[in-house]
């Protein structure tokens, strides 16, 4: 899972949790200034243990995160899929859900009728 290590410099020393992205904490947040957010990975309970190490953690909901550089982290499932992306539509790095097999003897290549699978119809 990923999530957010707000911070004003010093990083955490954790084996369990890999730092994927770092940015300026946004202006938007109250007491940004000099703040720096880490994207982080690990399982939950890094994310719990860091915060009772008194490390300001930020759990991540749906939806894009910008970077510094023009990319960002685009998040679902509560912080549990994620992709880093260069731009907002190339990705270098991701988490998800597997592929499953082909529905119905599809082959993989196969077109796929997107309205049938979203609505059914």
């Amino acid at each position: 899972m990923m999530f957010i290590v707000r911070t004003a410099g010093a990083r955490p020393d954790d084996p369990a949790v890999r730092i994927a992205v770092v940015r300026r904490t946004p202006s938007i947040v109250r007491g940004s200034a000099g703040q720096t957010d880490l994207f982080c990975i690990g399982e939950e309970t890094a994310a719990e243990r860091l915060r009772e190490q008194g490390w300001q953690i930020v759990m991540l909901r749906d939806g894009w995160y910008e970077d510094d550089t023009g990319g960002g982290v685009a998040i679902w499932g509560q912080g549990q899929f994620w992709e880093i992306r260069d731009t907002p539509f190339s990705v270098k790095e991701a988490a998800g859900p597997t592929a499953g097999a082909a529905p119905d003897g599809e082959a993989p290549d196969q077109e796929v009728d997107v309205r049938k699978g979203i609505f059914g119809t």
